[in-house]
């Protein structure tokens, strides 16, 4: 297969996409939107989902991007004009662990997420948690990650359950 030039990068919230998303972006050469740049603005007020389709448009008619997540009011988007979609599939476990580790660590440094966005102990401990939103979400990604790859119309699929086997995979990519 030659390099991939159009690549979403998918999982459940915790699981990698971001960190994945910029290791392809360094490995291959390929500009990377990071999608919560994209969907939200300052003060975590959502981007209405007509806008947030419209800039995933934008992008998507480009010839080289890299995504890191696909949501639903334009997840057909990137997956009509990908050339690989590449699934974070790990154990709940493992992202959750990853997510509990790392909004704790955002918690303590005041990190800004995306558009002067931080997490905080309210937004931690609300209904709308990224901690919950992990919980509720996982068997959907999972199931739909399954699907995309069962499915010969669509983008090809690789689906890692493992960093490891992630890791055995970027070894093998070309370095641009």
């Amino acid at each position: 297969m030659s390099a991939p030039t159009r690549i979403l990068v998918y999982g459940v919230y915790g699981s990698g996409k971001s960190t994945l998303a910029a290791r392809l972006a360094d490995r291959l050469g390929l500009p990377w939107y990071p999608v919560d740049d994209l969907l939200w603005n300052p003060g975590w007020v959502e981007v209405p989902v007509a806008q947030q389709r419209s800039r995933i448009e934008a992008i998507c008619r480009r010839d080289r991007w890299i995504v890191d997540g696909a949501y639903h009011g334009w997840r057909d988007v990137p997956l009509a004009r990908a050339d690989l979609v590449v699934g974070l599939d790990y154990p709940r476990w493992r992202s959750f662990w990853r997510l509990l580790r790392r909004t704790a660590g955002r918690l303590l440094t005041r990190e800004e997420i995306c558009n002067g966005n931080r997490e905080s102990l309210g937004s931690v401990l609300s209904r709308d948690s990224i901690l919950v939103w992990h919980v509720t979400a996982f068997g959907r990604a999972r199931r739909r990650m399954r699907a995309w790859q069962a499915d010969p119309s669509g983008p090809p699929v690789v689906l890692f359950r493992s960093p490891a086997a992630l890791d055995r995979w970027l070894d093998d990519l070309p370095h641009r």
